[in-house]
């Protein structure tokens, strides 16, 4: 659900030179960067450029920077619980062209499977699925008391934002992508907002993404349509690290990674202007994604730590604004389902799928044909149902 334009001519450059830089990279890292594309488009890029890249978004800074995200001290075990044997799903992984997925039950890996030479001590990227990560800081920012109410306004937070569309816009309307201010999400279109947002040349002193938003006029009165919108969760994390006056990274790291037991590095990358992409981009093992399931699962309490209210999740993950399709919905910066699953989602295959009524949590990382309208997520959707059918029958 997110493109991520990367600047790459100068890391093409150097690599071409030599010299310091790429001499100190490992092996695996400089076949990684040989791989490489030479254009920012991801949705241009090769299955092979696009294999390469995905693993190793934070491993060559002079594509991208990146905030640290350091694991707990304390990994919250996840046990082998009895095999779940699911029919077909060698041709499902491969059409899927998976990387890496785990299929936990009760805190249990039921199902755990690799491809595409990666490996579980490996860090993928998660396109939007960040997006979910980011919703649930607002809600450790109002346990914290750093944000006071989803009803005030993001300019209270953002003063920037003033005077602009978003002057009137909640918090609670940007979760629920219910600004009404003008947008076009068209990952194929050159022109579209979600293209051109990520190379505009930010206003002196502003944030790159708070200088493009403000600069959109209205479309619909806020909070009556629902219409997608990456730059809004970006604007989110500028909200909440101008609430909790610091980094995103290192909030989620106080905030979830650190209390929830993850067991490895993340990394957080940054846009022009320093704050972390909130709406895309977070990179950690297929593993921890699964573990920010049970964190879900689990209310948000961590050990005796409630980390976001009681009722967050309760709101987070029900549907808020209707999207037009039947048996689902959205709520805050989460996919939701009318059987009360809900789901992450990014582009060319990322997820963290929840079923709390079976305790489940199937987190992927994949490399899809296409962004988003090939076959695979209507693939992805029928194996989510293949495996709820397989817990009810008992296996």
């Amino acid at each position: 659900m997110r493109k991520r334009t990367i600047a790459l001519g100068i890391a093409i450059a150097a690599l071409a030179a030599g010299g310091g830089w790429y001499a100190s990279l490992d092996k695996e890292t400089r076949g990684i960067l040989a791989a490489m594309p030479t254009n920012a488009d991801v949705l241009m890029w090769s299955e092979s450029q696009r294999d390469a890249a995905f693993r190793a978004m934070d491993r060559l800074p002079l594509l991208a920077q990146a905030n640290e995200i350091a694991p707990s001290p304390h990994p919250l075990a996840l046990p082998e619980g009895k095999p779940l044997t699911i029919p077909g799903i060698d041709d499902y992984l491969a059409k899927q062209r998976e990387a890496g997925i785990v299929i936990l039950q009760d805190g249990k890996v039921r199902f755990e499977r690799y491809g595409l030479g990666f490996d579980a001590q490996g860090r993928w990227t998660s396109f939007s699925v960040a997006k979910s990560f980011t919703s649930t800081l607002v809600g450790a920012a109002i346990q914290d008391g750093a944000i006071r109410s989803l009803e005030d306004k993001v300019s209270q937070y953002i003063p920037d934002l003033r005077g602009s569309a978003y002057d009137d816009v909640s918090i609670r309307q940007l979760l629920t992508m219910s600004s009404g201010v003008r947008w076009n999400e068209d990952y194929e279109d050159p022109n579209s907002d979600v293209a051109r947002f990520n190379t505009a040349k930010p206003d002196p002193g502003v944030d790159a993404t708070v200088s493009y938003m403000r600069k959109l006029p209205r479309a619909h009165p806020p909070g009556e349509v629902w219409h997608y919108n990456t730059g809004e969760t970006n604007l989110i994390g500028v909200l909440v690290s101008s609430a909790v006056k610091r980094p995103l990274a290192q909030y989620l790291q106080e905030k979830v990674w650190q209390p929830a037991g993850m067991e490895a590095k993340a990394t957080w990358l940054k846009g022009e202007t320093g704050h972390e992409i909130a709406g895309c981009c977070l990179q950690a093992a297929t593993r921890d994604f699964a573990r920010f399931g049970l964190f879900v699962l689990a209310n948000g309490k961590a050990g005796d730590r409630q980390i976001v209210p009681t009722d967050w999740f309760a709101q987070a993950t029900t549907k808020q604004k209707d999207i037009g399709h039947p048996g689902k919905g959205y709520g805050f910066q989460w996919w939701t389902y009318d059987d009360g699953s809900v789901a992450a989602q990014g582009i060319f295959g990322q997820g963290i799928f929840i079923d709390p009524k079976r305790k489940l949590v199937i987190a992927s990382n994949a490399d899809w044909t296409r962004a988003s309208k090939g076959p695979e997520p209507a693939a992805r959707e029928a194996f989510y149902k293949q495996i709820q059918a397989r817990i009810d029958a008992g296996n």
